[in-house]
């Protein structure tokens, strides 16, 4: 194969090891790209990716009690210039603004189409930002007149990542038992983010806490 017909080289961060192995299929199958590495942790995706050099890496939003948020972070402070993509189940109007604050190049769901996602690999790869429609949209009207954000998006920008992820599934139900499994934290971790968050967005208990959360996810999605 001569330099010019080289394929690009893409690293996937993903803790499910059944969406990786279909993920680097979908890709493998490709003329122009491959996959080079493979990680389901913030520590393990630093090696492969400092190993391999790879031109993209593809990310997702929860790693094994780690956020890829904190992965995009890390390559920033490192000055790594790999370009991410945030392939994530969490619905884009809750944390595609987040990652592209911290560094990465574009954000998609996982129930798009694999045509999709292949085409948001290669936006990022010819170094454009990839968001869907609805989300350019969304981040344009936030800076049109009369367009900014409600006090309660406010308050939440104010969360971290974790407590991010923690609102959210508080906001779907989910017991601190749940939220445990799901993040890969203990119930006691899950029990002082929610204490944290409550602080924060000035909370007096745990049903105003579930009141906000619903509500929250209701304006956002």
């Amino acid at each position: 194969m001569s330099k010019t017909n080289k394929k690009q080289r893409i690293v996937v961060v993903e803790d499910h090891p059944m969406v990786r192995e279909h993920l680097a299929q979908i890709i493998n199958k490709e003329s122009d790209i491959e996959v080079c590495g493979e990680a389901d942790n913030i520590q393990q995706a630093m090696r492969v990716i400092r190993n391999m050099s790879p031109d993209l890496v593809v990310v997702d939003i929860t790693l094994n009690g780690d956020s890829g948020l904190e992965l995009i972070k890390g390559l920033k402070v490192l000055s790594m210039p790999t370009p991410v993509l945030v392939l994530s189940m969490h619905d884009e109007s809750l944390y595609a603004e987040r990652a592209l604050r911290a560094g990465a190049k574009g954000y998609i769901t996982k129930h798009k189409a694999s045509s999709e996602v292949l085409s948001a690999i290669r936006r990022v790869l010819a170094g454009e930002i990839y968001l869907s429609e609805k989300m350019v949209s969304s981040v344009l009207h936030k800076f049109a007149p009369g367009g900014g954000k409600s006090v309660k998006s406010w308050s939440v920008d104010r969360l971290t990542d974790r407590e991010l992820a923690v609102l959210e599934l508080i906001g779907h139900g989910h017991t601190s038992r749940a939220i445990a499994d799901s993040l890969g934290l203990r119930i006691t971790t899950v029990d002082t983010y929610r204490a944290r968050i409550k602080e924060k967005l000035n909370l007096q208990n745990a049903f105003e806490l579930q009141h906000f959360a619903i509500q929250w996810l209701r304006e956002r999605t």
